[in-house]
């Protein structure tokens, strides 16, 4: 990733920006009452806010349990070398499997931390097994299973 650029954030833009995060589906005239502006100036800004990458999108918040994927996991993977081709192996590998939904490179003793979804211990296993540790560049894995959320989804404080 490259540096990250901010921009200046008003009282306003802060108020649009935090009703978003609560309903990202809100009616531009709805946002615009609940942030004390009238509807044009608040599309110019919601329009401005995503043209800057401020706001980097709109989705649904999906229920990885109800939709048959209750196992959740973190997995701590070290690489054997730090070189740019294994790397770019590595990540060509993970970006191929939909179990991991979010990687993130680390510092520390771990080279990254993936977040994986699976629907049962046996599903987590193989992907471990057949999937992780024969990806190019994989050392050593850690897992640790999520045994409740306390918290998940939070709104970026703005």
């Amino acid at each position: 990733m490259g540096k990250t650029t901010t921009i200046g954030l008003d009282a306003a833009d802060r108020r649009i920006l935090r009703a978003l995060q609560r309903d990202g589906r809100l009616p531009i005239t709805a946002l615009a009452e609940q942030v004390g502006l009238s509807a044009t100036p608040c599309q110019r800004r919601v329009k401005r806010l995503e043209e800057a990458g401020v706001i980097a999108g709109y989705a649904a918040r999906i229920s990885a349990a109800r939709v048959g994927l209750p196992l959740q996991a973190f997995v701590q993977v070290a690489l054997e070398s730090h070189s740019e081709e294994v790397a770019e192996r590595f990540h060509t590998a993970l970006a191929a499997r939909p179990e991991v939904i979010a990687a993130y490179t680390m510092s520390g003793e771990m080279d990254y931390l993936l977040h994986v979804l699976a629907p049962d211990m046996e599903a987590f296993g193989e992907f471990a097994t057949r999937g992780l540790l024969r990806m190019p560049g994989v050392k050593e894995t850690r897992s640790s299973f999520v045994l409740a959320t306390l918290k998940e989804g939070g709104d970026v404080p703005v």
